[in-house]
């Protein structure tokens, strides 16, 4: 979990800098910001495209089987359309092969390989900058029922902790975050956390998109399983 505080223009900064002239940024590159934010993702290691599968090894031996590989471009839109995901990977030859297949689908750029989360109530965090109204930031269920059930709200950007609580309580799905006939209730003060980052982020106006789907709710804690990001500014 985030500590509060946490987030720093200069952190963002000092990203934009790292990555000079780009403004679409894919899932690896998103965790490695929001990490140093202090915010959860799945421990993992990026693969790129040109690099030798064997001389990541004592990389990739400091991750903990099952693992999932993704693999990574800007110019793929879904993975999953794409069946550019593999999950379950029980072994270094199943990552061979996994990392192998996943190279050879065009466009690809690298892998993505982490260890696998437990399974959680999935939301979505994000933030866009609206023409009327400036950086807004949007929570709702998350994975295929934001599309299926669009059951989202949305806030003015940045929002402290007591409007992103209000945030959270105005989607029809609230009472699942609560415990629904007896699962426990999901860590609130964890999805408070990102969404208060997200909004920070947004409120420096350097963001054109962000977009955090799913984010795993857990009883303790809470995990973002997939990130992506668009800026204005591009150093």
């Amino acid at each position: 979990m985030m500590t509060t505080g946490s987030f720093s223009l200069e952190t963002l900064k000092d990203f934009f800098l790292k990555n000079k002239g780009k403004t679409v940024f894919v899932e690896y590159e998103v965790k490695s910001l929001l990490k140093n934010m202090g915010l959860p993702v799945p421990k993992g290691i990026f693969i790129d495209k040109e690099a030798r599968l064997p001389a990541m090894s004592h990389k990739l031996s400091a991750l903990s089987y099952p693992l999932v590989a993704k693999v990574s471009s800007t110019a793929i839109t879904s993975k999953s359309d794409i069946k550019g995901i593999r999950l379950g990977i029980r072994n270094e030859d199943e990552l061979k092969d996994a990392v192998s297949e996943l190279m050879r689908i065009d466009n690809a750029e690298g892998v993505l390989v982490e260890e696998t989360a437990p399974h959680g109530i999935e939301v979505i965090v994000g933030g866009i900058v609206d023409r009327q109204f400036g950086p807004i930031v949007m929570f709702g269920l998350g994975g295929v029922f934001v599309e299926l059930f669009k059951d989202v709200a949305f806030g003015l950007a940045p929002l402290d902790r007591d409007n992103a609580l209000w945030l959270i309580e105005q989607i029809k799905g609230y009472k699942l975050l609560e415990g629904y006939r007896g699962s426990p209730p999901a860590d609130i003060d964890a999805l408070t956390d990102i969404i208060v980052a997200v909004s920070e982020i947004m409120a420096t106006n350097l963001i054109k998109e962000i977009d955090l789907n799913p984010v795993a709710l857990y009883p303790q804690g809470a995990m973002i399983l997939d990130a992506k990001m668009e800026i204005i500014y591009s150093g």
